[in-house]
């Protein structure tokens, strides 16, 4: 059903307003849904021009994380060898807090939109280089022995087999990547910029202004629920001859 998102997120308001009115519940320990749309209405420019600055730097280091992750991938996906040696490497650095990383990218170019970009790239770009990398480098064996069979060579393999298939990969990573490229956006602009959504929170949190906080992170639902939505689009329309249609699975 199509209108299940949406009649479960009113559900959800509804009972987060009941809630706070039952309860009594006070504005600075959890506002309810109808102060917190007071606040957007109250803080509208604030939290406009704060989105638009958060949205981006995150489509910019996500954008960048797609080029880098696409040819990190196809390199260490294109040989076995490379695979075995780089992929460790890749884990230990995917590893790393990327909240400790923002003091050096402070240091490095000063506060500003620069550190967030590039911590939203740093925090986004490994999934794409995992699912690039094993979608080449887990072609079935039947697969390259039969086309080793017919004269095909590595890179024809790769090439006409391994490429695409990686490409159902590659778009799956793209949801889980521009979420989380949000997540290194926020995590920056709340230590190294004076502008985005994630510094707004952080001054009102500091004057106590709890339902622009919560405005803020409703505003960011917004934008990372749509971009996720983009983002699947893209997938079904790039990757639909991968998937069963709708027919074929209620036949099975």
């Amino acid at each position: 059903m199509k209108l299940s998102p949406w009649l479960y997120t009113v559900g959800m308001f509804l009972f987060w307003e009941a809630a706070c009115w039952l309860f009594s519940i006070p504005v600075y320990f959890l506002p309810s849904p109808t102060v917190i749309l007071h606040a957007f209405s109250e803080f509208r420019i604030a939290l406009w021009e704060n989105s638009i600055q958060t949205l981006w730097t995150t489509l910019v280091g996500f954008g960048i994380a797609i080029v880098f992750g696409m040819i990190l991938g196809l390199i260490i996906g294109w040989s076995k060898n490379i695979y075995n040696g780089i992929y460790p490497i890749m884990v230990g650095f995917n590893s790393v807090p990327k909240v400790a990383v923002v003091p050096i990218l402070v240091l490095w170019f000063g506060i500003g939109w620069i550190p967030a970009v590039l911590t939203a790239f740093l925090i986004s770009f490994f999934p794409i280089v995992v699912n690039v990398a094993t979608g080449l480098a887990t072609i079935e064996p039947e697969m390259e022995d039969v086309l080793r069979a017919l004269g095909a060579n590595k890179f024809e393999i790769n090439m006409k087999v391994g490429i695409p298939r990686s490409l159902p990969y590659f778009f799956a990573s793209l949801k889980i990547a521009i979420t989380l490229a949000f997540v290194g956006s926020v995590i920056s602009e709340t230590v190294a910029a004076n502008k985005g959504i994630g510094h707004m929170m952080l001054i009102a949190q500091a004057n106590f202004e709890v339902p622009l906080v919560f405005a803020g992170l409703i505003a960011l639902a917004v934008e990372g629920i749509g971009m996720y939505a983009i983002m699947a689009f893209i997938e079904k329309r790039m990757t639909g001859w991968a998937h069963r249609s709708d027919f074929s699975t209620q036949q099975v």
